[in-house]
């Protein structure tokens, strides 16, 4: 049908350019994440063009081109969507609850401040500003949130998911996550002229924090006592079928609950890390993962639009905030992480640095309910992609200036990697 052949030749084009840039970028010691999203800054309907365009069947389909855009662009969406989870679960497959709880006090403090400087350094400066208050509240909360695909995603790479700074970074962007849903949830209903109310507030916290800790404690629990049973399925590759559904099924209830659904994904990767099949599963969520993850990076590049450039007040703001941004989370881990070596507190600092997507969706939520302007918009898009882009190299220069020395001590201690 000629209608879908757009979306064909889209998603080829974003798989292929995403791939060639990986190439590119991994040939010039650069992670491939770097070269996904700039080419998707390249490609997208901001730029060239590549990708985003409707044809006239599927025009015809929605009836006007609008419409065709958005259904392109929820496509576009549903498979970055499905890219992050995917990686967030095969990130949680390589991390051991127990590990976690060994860095948990360290990654609930890095979490916690790590919210609280940037939201008062934004909301401060809106306020100086002059702007309405309502708008200094979104602004703050697009600023606090942690896009931790981004920082998963380069260590991954790096090949030190399980380093202690790792840990800490991925505990911490589940108190993160939880923390910024709270906000959001709190400042939309200010948006909307409602309120919202220490109870709702009580109920929201609870059912995040009671699906966190039932998913890590009891999941892992079921996990590592029953999983030999999941071989005696009739199915083919039985463990890795029901791996995939529960990362699904789990990421859906996150979303319902307000979180980000990667944190659910994160949630059945740690489940099915205590499992006996857990490097069966490794291996057979390899290929997916190498399908489905540049999809994500691509699409966030292709958000990306150089027109916001244009009004010099508007990059000067912006500039501001990324400051503000990027120094919120460096000063809030770096006080979290007081006793540890210098390098790896700036490790944590950049790991804690990215907005990307989740600072566009507070944004979005403000825009659609008329309490951010057109300008601070497009601030704070500027703000997301630049501490998005900012990141990779950083963590890069970081890791590989530390490869020669050994672990760093800590005042935690590390696992052997042996079950409990």
């Amino acid at each position: 049908m000629q209608e879908f052949a757009v979306v064909l030749v889209d998603i080829f084009i974003i798989f292929a350019a995403a791939k060639l840039a990986g190439e590119v970028f991994e040939r010039l010691r650069q992670p491939a994440v770097i070269g996904e999203l700039l080419v998707g800054m390249a490609i997208g309907p901001h730029a060239l063009g590549l990708i985003g365009q409707p044809n006239s069947a599927l025009i015809d389909l929605f009836g006007d081109a609008h419409a065709a855009e958005e259904a392109l662009d929820l496509t576009y969406e549903v498979l970055a969507e499905l890219g992050v989870i995917v990686l967030l679960f095969f990130v949680g497959l390589e991390t051991r609850i127990s590990d976690l709880l060994r860095v948990g006090r360290r990654a609930a403090t890095v979490g916690v401040l790590g919210i609280v400087f940037p939201f008062a350094f934004g909301f401060l400066l809106f306020e100086l500003l002059g702007n309405p208050t309502v708008e200094s509240l979104f602004v703050a909360t697009a600023m606090v949130a942690t896009s931790v695909g981004i920082t998963a995603r380069v260590l991954r790479d790096l090949g030190v998911i399980d380093s202690m700074e790792s840990r800490i970074i991925l505990g911490a962007a589940v108190v993160d996550d939880i923390l910024a849903m709270l906000l959001l949830a709190v400042v939309s209903g200010l948006g909307e002229g409602q309120g919202i109310s220490a109870l709702e507030v009580g109920v929201i916290a609870a059912q995040a924090v009671g699906f966190v800790i039932f998913v890590a404690l009891v999941g892992t629990r079921l996990s590592r006592h029953y999983s030999l049973h999941l071989a005696r399925l009739r199915m083919p590759d039985a463990p890795f079928v029901v791996a995939m559904t529960v990362m699904l099924g789990l990421a859906a209830v996150a979303g319902y609950l307000g979180l980000a659904a990667i944190i659910g994904a994160f949630m059945a990767g740690l489940i099915f890390a205590e499992s006996r099949e857990h490097f069966d599963l490794e291996h057979q969520t390899m290929p997916v993962y190498q399908f489905l993850v540049p999809f994500f990076f691509v699409v966030t590049g292709s958000h990306v639009d150089l027109g916001t450039l244009n009004d010099a007040g508007t990059v000067a703001l912006a500039a501001v905030v990324t400051v503000l941004a990027v120094a919120g989370k460096v000063i809030g881990a770096g006080l979290a992480a007081v006793g540890l070596p210098a390098r790896s507190i700036a490790i944590l600092g950049a790991g804690m640095v990215p907005r990307g997507e989740v600072g566009l969706i507070v944004a979005s939520v403000g825009r659609s309910l008329g309490v951010i302007p057109a300008d601070v918009f497009s601030v704070v898009v500027i703000m997301s992609i630049a501490t998005t882009l900012v990141v990779p190299p950083v963590l890069t220069a970081l890791y590989r200036g530390s490869r020669a020395r050994p672990p760093y001590p800590t005042d935690l201690p590390l696992s052997t990697g042996a079950t409990d």
